[in-house]
C-alpha cells in the first residue's frame, strides 16, 4: 500500500506541476502580450497627440488652414488629420487627428473656437503717457497693451499681462515693478482690427436688430423686452426678447447709442459712424447690469457686449451722480471708455464694473488730488470670469482660435 500510496502522491505531484508550469507559461504570455498591446495603445495615441498639435500650431499662425495631413509618416506610424467647420456661424472648428501604429488606432478631437478681446480685463492701444498703474490699481484678469507698462509702487495683476514694449517704472524697479501673480510676457503685438464694430452689422442685418437713419437711438433694456425710441421726448416702442433680435446683435449704423436698464440673455450692442462727428458712440444713462449677477447666480448666462465704433462715455446726468453699475464687456475700436466732462463734473462716487474694458486709447474718469477725488468718479473694476471662455454674440476677435474642448 505504501508504494502504490507513493505512486499516486507523485502522479499527483507531477500533474500539478504541469498544470502550474502551462498556466504560469500562459500567463507569462499573455503579460508580454498586453506589455505589447499597452505599448502600441500607447504610440498610437502619442502620434495623434501629435497630429493634434502640429495641425493646431498650422492654425495659429494661418487661421484658415483646413489642409489637415494625409498617411503622414510619423514615428513608425502614421497620421491622418481633418480640420472641419462644425458651426460656420460662429466659426467654429474641429481637428480630428488620427494615429495608426502597427495595427493600433487612436482618436483626439479638438474644438477650436474664434478667440475674442472679451477675453481680456483690460486692453489698451495707447496708454497716454501720463497715466500710471499703481499701488491702488489690482486687475484680476488678463491684461494686454499695445504701449508701455508705465508702473508707480507695485500695481497687481492676477491675471497674465501682456505687452506690445516694455515695463517703465516711475523712479526705480525696486520702489515701482509690478506684482505679477499670473506671468508677465512682453513683445506681443495683438493689435485691434479696424473693423470689428462695422462687421457686427453683417450679423443684426442677417437675424438681429438694425437701426439705420437715425441720430439717436435710446435703449431701454427691461429683462424680456427691450424698449427704444429715437427721441428724448418720444415714447418708447416696446419689442420683444430674444425674438427681436434672435441671434443677440443690436446694432445701430452711424447714429449714438444711450442706453440703460436690466439685461435678460445674451446680447451685443454695437454703435458705428460713417465719420460724422459724435456718432458710433454709447452713453450709459444710468446702470446697465444683468438679472442675474454671476457673483450672486454663479449660473447666470446673462452677457453683455458694448461695442463702439469709437466712445463709450457715462453720461453727465442726475442718476449718474452717485455711482454706476455697468455689467459688460466694453469695446471702443477707435476711442476709449470715460466719463463725460469728467474734470467739471461734480464727485460722483463709483464706477461699478463687472466685466472688462476694450480700448484703442485710455481715457479718464474723474480727477484726483493726492488720494482724494475733486471731479468724477472712483474706479472699482472686477473681471468676470466667466468671459474666460465665453464672449457675448459676435463679439470683435482677435483674428487667431482658442482650444475650448480637448477630447482623447
Amino acid at each position: 500500500m505504501a508504494g502504490k500510496a507513493s505512486f499516486f502522491l507523485i502522479i499527483g505531484l507531477t500533474t500539478i506541476f504541469l498544470v502550474a508550469v502551462r498556466n504560469f507559461g500562459s500567463i507569462s504570455n499573455r503579460a508580454v502580450d498586453n506589455i505589447v498591446g499597452y505599448y502600441n495603445d500607447m504610440i498610437a495615441h502619442n502620434i495623434a497627440v501629435s497630429g493634434a498639435n502640429m495641425a493646431a500650431n498650422q492654425i495659429f499662425f494661418d487661421p484658415t488652414w483646413d489642409e489637415g495631413y494625409d498617411d503622414l509618416s510619423f514615428e513608425g506610424g502614421e497620421i491622418n488629420v481633418s480640420v472641419n467647420i462644425v458651426d460656420a456661424y460662429k466659426n467654429i472648428r474641429e481637428i480630428k487627428s488620427e494615429g495608426e501604429y502597427r495595427g493600433t488606432t487612436s482618436i483626439v478631437s479638438v474644438i477650436l473656437s474664434p478667440s475674442k478681446f472679451s477675453k481680456f480685463a483690460y486692453y489698451s492701444v495707447n496708454e497716454g503717457g501720463s497715466i500710471w498703474w499703481t499701488n491702488n490699481d489690482t486687475v484680476w484678469g488678463p491684461f494686454h497693451t499695445q504701449d508701455y507698462l508705465r508702473a508707480s509702487k507695485h500695481p497687481v495683476f492676477f491675471g497674465k499681462a501682456t505687452c506690445k514694449r516694455s515695463v517703465v517704472y516711475y523712479s526705480s524697479k525696486s520702489k515701482d515693478a509690478p506684482i505679477f501673480k499670473a506671468g508677465f510676457q512682453q513683445g506681443v503685438d495683438l493689435p485691434l482690427p479696424i473693423d470689428g464694430v462695422e462687421t457686427l452689422k453683417t450679423y443684426s442685418d442677417d437675424d438681429g436688430l438694425t437701426f439705420t437713419a437715425k441720430d439717436t437711438v435710446y435703449l431701454l433694456f427691461d429683462e424680456d423686452s427691450l424698449k427704444y425710441k429715437f427721441n428724448y421726448s418720444s415714447s418708447y416702442t416696446v419689442t420683444y426678447l430674444p425674438d427681436a433680435a434672435p441671434n443677440g446683435v443690436i446694432f445701430a449704423e452711424n447714429a449714438v447709442i444711450r442706453m440703460k436698464g436690466v439685461v435678460k440673455g445674451q446680447y451685443t450692442i454695437g454703435c458705428s459712424t460713417s465719420g460724422s462727428s459724435g456718432k458710433g458712440t454709447v452713453y450709459l444713462d444710468d446702470d446697465i447690469v444683468y438679472k442675474q449677477d454671476p457673483r450672486q447666480y454663479p449660473t447666470s448666462s446673462d452677457l453683455l457686449g458694448i461695442c463702439a465704433e469709437n466712445n463709450v462715455y457715462i453720461t453727465n446726468n442726475i442718476p449718474n451722480r452717485s455711482s454706476i453699475n455697468i455689467h459688460a464687456s466694453v469695446y471702443c475700436e477707435k476711442g476709449g471708455f470715460g466719463a463725460e466732462q469728467y474734470d467739471t463734473r461734480p464727485v460722483s462716487g463709483s464706477i461699478n464694473l463687472l466685466g472688462g474694458i476694450i480700448q484703442n486709447t485710455r481715457k479718464a474718469v474723474g480727477t484726483f488730488s493726492g488720494s482724494t477725488i475733486t471731479h468724477g468718479f472712483a474706479k472699482k473694476y472686477r473681471y468676470d470670469d466667466r468671459l474666460m471662455i465665453a464672449s457675448p454674440p459676435f463679439y470683435p476677435g482677435t483674428g487667431g482660435f482658442e482650444i475650448v474642448s480637448w477630447l482623447e
